[in-house]
């Protein structure tokens, strides 16, 4: 449904987005994970045909979408991170200016905006004003805009962004009803532990780069291969480092603002003495423990640490 080759995308000296591949099959939701200005935005927005990249390819369904800019577009459906709406428009206006946009004649859009709207569970709010909704409904209410015109691909930049417990449960059942759908869907989020939940694979960016895809079991596999502890200090932070890089069971270490996680290759033992060592040191440990490993961990793990980074 989706591929993408070597994409790239440059602004002046900065490389946005830097030889970035992945391909996604038709039905797939495909979970994007990056920290904020890791490139998914980017990406996605060269995906939705709104940014021209640097150099590379993207496919959608068949279509060269750089070669033949205006034919894909029925193919996608695009929900941005920010979005406008009409605050004076009811809810059926705005989806008939839409669909209007779209084409679509007049006598097939009451029947097709019920659809939309009891897919989205706003069937009851078809005649408030736009600008009466709350964020998780005019949300919902964009994912309907998105699907007007019953694209193959939908894009969805942080879907859930800004919602409250319940309406991030809403958003998700709407999504898993989408891919029971058989729709194909690249999400990013923020809220790893749905997305874990949700998707079929997931792709881990970082600085433009592609540094890890699979499904989240492959994902949580690569990661599992070596131990992580996790080490939380007062103060004596530059000291606890000093410990561990001393340690010959201790990898990479990543710092974070009052605990550190270290890759951990010993024993039960060799765990024990350092922490042992780290009190003999006068190291004012708070925590030490061995990190059960998540979709969360991992991607704090495989993005590194200031420690990794410097």
């Amino acid at each position: 449904m989706l591929k993408i080759d070597n994409l790239v995308k440059v602004y002046g000296r900065f490389r946005a987005v830097d030889n970035l591949s992945l391909e996604i099959g038709k039905g797939e939701i495909y979970g994007f994970v990056g920290a904020n200005g890791a490139g998914k935005t980017t990406t996605m927005k060269i995906i939705a045909g709104l940014l021209k990249p640097t150099s590379g390819s993207v496919v959608v369904a068949g279509v060269d979408i750089l070669k033949y800019p205006v034919s894909f577009k029925n193919k996608i459906g695009y929900m941005p991170d920010f979005f406008g709406v009409y605050d004076d428009l009811k809810v059926t206006e705005y989806l008939d200016f839409y669909s209007g946009v779209y084409g679509i004649e007049k006598s097939q859009r009451p029947k097709l905006i019920d659809e939309l709207l009891e897919l989205v569970n706003l069937t009851d709010k078809k005649d408030f004003y736009v600008d009466d909704l709350s964020r998780g409904m005019k949300q919902r209410l964009c994912l309907a805009r998105s699907l007007i015109h019953n694209p193959e691909l939908l894009i969805l930049d942080e879907p859930a962004s800004g919602l409250d417990p319940k309406a991030r449960v809403e958003m998700k059942e709407v999504l898993k009803e989408l891919r029971d759908l058989g729709k194909t869907i690249i999400i990013s989020s923020h809220i790893l532990p749905e997305l874990a939940e949700l998707c079929t694979s997931i792709g881990i960016i970082e600085k433009g780069k592609m540094i890890v895809s699979g499904t989240v079991e492959e994902i949580m596999k690569k990661t599992a291969q070596k131990k992580i502890i996790r080490m939380k200090v007062l103060g004596e932070m530059e000291s606890a480092v000093k410990l561990l890089k001393e340690q010959p069971s201790i990898g990479n270490i990543d710092v974070h603002n009052d605990y550190l996680e270290a890759d951990f290759n010993g024993t039960n033992e060799a765990m024990a003495e350092i922490l042992k060592a780290a009190i003999k040191n006068d190291i004012p440990v708070v925590s030490f423990a061995e990190v059960d490993v998540n979709l969360e961990s991992a991607f704090m793990h495989l993005i590194g640490g200031t420690e990794n980074e410097n």
